[in-house]
């Protein structure tokens, strides 16, 4: 049996402070890909259950899976890939609805609506459009909060950007560039990237299986950020350098800031490069450890503590209060699935 330290847990979407953000062309790209299932059907109807069951026969038999999960429920999948196949099987119904780019040759649409009753569906019409009214009403009500959220971050990053020794923070950046790529020669080839979430902001709370994708590498960088001392422009740089190498690079964004990469996996060099902070926190044992919060003048920080925990402290409750409308719509979409799951065919 495969080792679960062989099969990577990630976020293919997270909700943000932008909404429902996807990444779901790089689940599997299609020019990388066999055969690409795309799932259509309704709430409770067993897609995640499939997918589950699928993946697991696999890994009985020794192959490589990912699981990428849901952010609205983490013990729910959104998606596998058997990896050494080439092989996804997607959940394509909203918000991530998906249809087949290349039919015929690469995607193949399972539908599942022939294997539920839609008769005895049809009788609690009028409760499942109030349900689905119910949950989209409270993701909207969630992703102000977080956007609030968001606001009041970029505040204290901008308040605490005023520390920063920027002479100190570059000098710091050349030595990470260079002691990551000293031994690359310049490649023809050229350098491709897949970008996706590591962590995500769930109704459990911020969710990651960091430990799952990095934590097998040969070298693991380690960079301590914080908002005013922040890792997004060196992770940028790191990216850059590698494609110009001709690297393979997978990315894992920031379900916070959407731009920033917080972790960047090189296969062919056995190297991770993760960020840690209050938000990401990478449960892996690194090889190198390099501190930007070092970069920050204590003295000046002394002088604008107050506005900072008082900065912190509001973000922090704005995200609670995302987080916590976020089980409200997960608790409707528990209601919502039990309209359907009791009219569904499981064995067919």
């Amino acid at each position: 049996m495969a080792s679960i330290d062989n099969n990577k847990h990630v976020f293919p979407g997270s909700n943000t402070p932008f909404g429902f953000y996807p990444y779901y062309d790089n689940i599997l790209p299609q020019e990388n890909a066999n055969k690409i299932f795309i799932i259509k059907g309704g709430p409770g109807t067993g897609k995640s259950s499939f997918m589950k069951k699928i993946a697991n026969y696999f890994i009985d038999q020794g192959v490589a899976v990912e699981f990428h999960h849901c952010s609205s429920d983490p013990n729910s999948l959104d998606g596998v890939v058997i990896v050494d196949a080439a092989v996804a099987i997607i959940d394509g119904t909203m918000p991530h609805a998906m249809d087949p780019q290349n039919p015929g040759i690469i995607d193949e649409i399972l539908n599942f609506s022939p294997y539920w009753n839609e008769k005895q569906i049809r009788k609690n019409k009028t409760a499942i459009l109030a349900t689905n009214a119910k949950r989209k009403h409270f993701f909207t009500k969630s992703y102000h909060y977080l956007s609030a959220a968001k606001k009041v971050y970029d505040a204290y990053a901008q308040t605490q950007n005023e520390a920063l020794n920027y002479h100190a923070m570059n000098d710091m950046q050349e030595n990470i560039l260079h002691t990551l790529f000293e031994s690359c020669n310049s490649s023809d080839a050229c350098g491709k990237s897949r970008h996706l979430f590591g962590s995500a902001i769930t109704p459990n709370g911020f969710v990651n299986y960091l430990h799952t994708i990095i934590g097998n590498a040969k070298d693991i960088y380690l960079i301590k950020d914080a908002p005013g001392a922040s890792a997004k422009n060196i992770m940028d740089l790191i990216l850059s350098r590698g494609i110009e190498l001709g690297l393979y690079m997978e990315c894992y964004h920031s379900p916070i800031d959407i731009e920033k990469i917080e972790d960047i996996l090189i296969p062919s060099l056995g190297i991770a490069i993760t960020v840690s902070n209050d938000y990401h926190n990478p449960k892996v044992f690194p090889t190198h450890i390099y501190d930007l919060t070092n970069c920050l003048t204590t003295s000046t920080l002394n002088e604008i503590q107050f506005d900072l925990d008082r900065d912190k402290k509001l973000s922090n409750d704005l995200f609670d209060r995302g987080i916590s409308t976020l089980k409200k719509a997960k608790q409707e979409h528990g209601i919502l699935e039990s309209y359907y799951t009791p009219y569904v065919n499981f064995d067919k």
